[in-house]
């Protein structure tokens, strides 16, 4: 009789969902309704009566030897036509928005790459370019002040530094991945990354960090000797860069010495050796703005860095967060005039400077440190702050 009374609450449901938001078509059937419920608490009692009458059926079935898998059928698709129709969408935006954060989205990788070459460039994170951005942006600001006044920068260099800086950022996300990888299973932002998920195992991370590496030495050999030196030893801040989490709360500015030594070797590739003045307070203003951004990426992480015991500057900081971060944006913002100051560029730089000043003042001032969307946003906003850098000392050399 039970499961009589549920095949025919499924069909009216079914039939009937189209005409009515809501479940009270059955409740003359099911003797339950409640005016006095709200919407989603009617939703929860309903499913609770018909589960109760699911369980008494089961028990009655399991005990007469035998088991009706078309009641379960029923069950379920009862249920999952007893809730207003406002709620399901409610519920696929949310699945949606967690597909979002977890990297579910299909993106140009799943579209367009062979198969066995995706999870590789996933990997390599080819997918956020973002990451690259924000290497590049210090060695294209080295080269560019490193040019002759009145000079434009020299192409191939910066050709080659771009390159360089996709492949030592993939060569970077994969030693990343590789020590992360029983963290990132922990993480909800980072557990469908290819090694963490078993798409990859160890030694392909292995195998692709040395082609990435290999391809990255043809860069290398390309610029002049005390280049190449000056190259190779920032590999030691590279594989120690993700060790960095699990000791100190200042993740964040290790990140930074590895993230901006461009700021050195585009000068040293331009002019074959450094000139202190000039490239020690860029590369600190890379630093300062480093820990600005990186910062505010690490709001996404903190609940679940707290639970798995890594450390962050997010964590250090706290509800302090913008107090600090506001006086590593001054920093930069000193560092990178006193670097334009020095290296003898003309107006339009501070020009572009007091913009990029204010680009950067709308992140720390606007950012809501509790979203995880409207973190990510502002960090990938920093690809503009670079670029407005790197055109006024364009213009700041030209003039």
């Amino acid at each position: 009789m039970a499961f009589y009374r549920l095949s025919r609450i499924t069909r009216s449901l079914h039939s009937r969902r189209h005409r009515y938001s809501f479940v009270s078509a059955v409740d003359s059937s099911l003797h339950f309704h409640s005016p006095q419920l709200s919407e989603q608490g009617y939703c929860a009692h309903f499913r609770r009566h018909l589960y109760h009458l699911f369980e008494f059926s089961g028990n009655f079935h399991s005990k007469n030897g035998f088991y009706n898998s078309a009641s379960i059928g029923a069950y379920h698709e009862l249920l999952r036509n007893s809730c207003f129709s406002t709620l399901a969408s409610d519920g696929k935006g949310e699945e949606s928005k967690n597909s979002n954060q977890n990297g579910g989205d299909r993106s140009w990788i799943d579209v367009y790459l062979p198969e066995k070459a995706r999870p590789y460039a996933h990997l390599a994170r080819l997918d956020k370019p973002i990451g690259t951005w924000l290497l590049a942006w210090p060695c294209m600001w080295s080269i560019t002040m490193a040019a002759s006044p009145g000079s434009l920068p020299d192409i191939k260099m910066m050709m080659l530094f771009g390159t360089g800086a996709l492949l030592l950022r993939g060569a970077g996300c994969t030693i990343n991945d590789l020590l992360d990888r029983d963290i990132d299973t922990k993480v909800e932002r980072t557990r469908l990354r290819p090694i963490a998920s078993g798409v990859l195992t160890p030694f392909q991370g292995i195998c692709f960090l040395g082609f990435q590496l290999l391809l990255g030495l043809g860069i290398l050999l390309q610029l002049n000797n005390f280049s190449r030196v000056l190259g190779a030893s920032s590999l030691l801040l590279v594989f120690s860069y993700p060790l960095m989490k699990r000791l100190t709360f200042w993740p964040q500015a290790y990140l930074g010495l590895t993230f901006n030594w461009g700021a050195l070797l585009g000068w040293a590739a331009v002019k074959g050796s450094l000139d202190p003045a000039v490239v020690l307070p860029l590369y600190a203003s890379g630093v300062f703005w480093t820990l600005v951004y990186d910062t505010i990426y690490a709001h996404q992480d903190k609940e679940d860095d707290l639970r798995v015991g890594v450390k962050s500057t997010a964590l250090r900081f706290g509800n302090s967060t913008k107090e600090w971060v506001t006086g590593f944006g001054i920093a930069c913002i000193g560092s990178l005039a006193l670097s334009g100051y020095n290296a003898d560029l003309e107006w339009p730089y501070y020009t572009f400077l007091a913009a990029a000043s204010a680009q950067l003042a709308w992140q720390i001032l606007t950012v809501d440190l509790a979203s995880r969307a409207d973190c990510n946003r502002k960090f990938c906003s920093n690809k503009w702050f670079g670029a407005i850098v790197c055109s006024g000392i364009l213009f700041g050399r030209l003039f």
